[in-house]
């Protein structure tokens, strides 16, 4: 998992942060003696706390099964500037919609300076027990 704190949550927003380790396995070949955190991983760290951990609280007063998983259905993400080993960022995520088991946020991810690292949409759906199989 990409959380390490949830540092605020609302029916609105949520923030949160995750530091990269320097000994992750995917600095090994990004890119050799010059290490950076690849833009897939970014994403996924800002969708497993922008979207995932922020459907969670707003699903909290629901009936949800514990097999049920919530998907990420799009993203489109710009970046700006790199993440490297050992890096702290702020997720920061606030919603556009919930309606129908869907969830759009606008997203953005920040370092330690509160410099943007990237920003944009990312959107999933609740895929309830009978709809994995």
């Amino acid at each position: 998992m990409f959380v390490n704190e949830i540092l605020s949550v609302s029916e609105e927003s949520i923030q949160g942060s995750y530091t990269f380790e320097p000994d992750s396995f995917f600095y090994q070949g990004h890119f050799k003696g010059n290490p950076i955190t690849p833009g897939v991983i970014l994403t996924e760290c800002m969708a497993q706390i922008g979207l995932v951990c922020f459907g969670i609280y707003l699903l909290k007063d629901e009936n949800i099964s514990e097999k049920s998983t919530i998907a990420l259905s799009a993203t489109e993400i710009d970046f700006f500037l790199p993440v490297f080993p050992g890096e702290k960022v702020t997720v920061i995520s606030e919603k556009i919609y919930f309606r129908f088991q869907k969830l759009k946020c606008k997203v953005k991810l920040v370092n330690a300076k509160d410099e943007i690292v990237a920003k944009g949409t990312i959107s999933g759906m609740i895929l309830k027990e009978k709809n994995l199989k």
